[in-house]
């Protein structure tokens, strides 16, 4: 039996941006996934105080964002549990679905850089390797990190992608600002932010 390659990509997605669909078209070819997941959070502990679009917006943004490329799946699991949402109980349900499958947790470097502040970090990287996309400025010190995360460099890839210097927090300042979005994210997703209006009042 062929062993599965998967990605799973969580995030708040909030909202999802052209930058999330290149890491994982990125990561899917780089690595020969078979499929990536994206996986909008419920209520990440370290974002608690992000304003957050509710969560069924937020998932009707990356299935729209994700609808024309097979090798995306979006799936509900982070969403329907129980808090704290952390990415490794998160990795263990996934786990639980495809016990056989060699998975792949895709992020930026602003989150390796960050990583000792998540939850288990060492449980994270022995559950699945990091696959890590490149952001403009932040350079993650690979050596410090590798001193707290034994294993961490054996488990880690760092994709060779361009950088996008494209983040959701700048996307809502933006709309709140009225400016434009447009080319920042999928043209479906720009329609579904003007009809609910999401993130404040804003043009497109």
């Amino acid at each position: 039996m062929t062993i599965q390659k998967l990605g799973i990509f969580g995030g708040t997605f909030n909202p999802p941006h052209v930058g999330h669909l290149i890491l994982a078209e990125t990561a899917a070819d780089a690595l020969d996934l078979d499929r990536v997941f994206f996986v909008p959070a419920g209520m990440p502990p370290h974002k608690l105080d992000h304003p957050l679009a509710p969560a069924e917006h937020r998932l009707a943004m990356v299935k729209l964002a994700a609808a024309d490329n097979p090798k995306l799946v979006v799936s509900r699991v982070d969403m329907e549990r129980p808090g704290p949402h952390y990415a490794t109980d998160m990795m263990q349900i996934f786990q639980g679905y495809y016990p056989q499958a060699d998975i792949f947790f895709l992020m930026g470097s602003d989150s390796l850089r960050d990583l000792l502040s998540w939850h288990e970090p060492q449980r994270l990287i022995e559950m699945a390797s990091l696959v890590v996309m490149q952001r403009p400025s932040i350079y993650p010190d690979l050596a410090a990190l590798s001193r707290e995360l034994p294993g961490l460099l054996e488990h880690l890839y760092i994709l060779d992608a361009p950088e996008i210097e494209i983040s959701s927090s700048e996307i809502v300042k933006m709309l709140a600002a009225q400016q434009s979005v447009r080319y920042r994210v999928p043209d479906p997703v720009l329609a579904y932010l003007l009809e609910h209006r999401l993130y404040g009042n804003h043009s497109s």
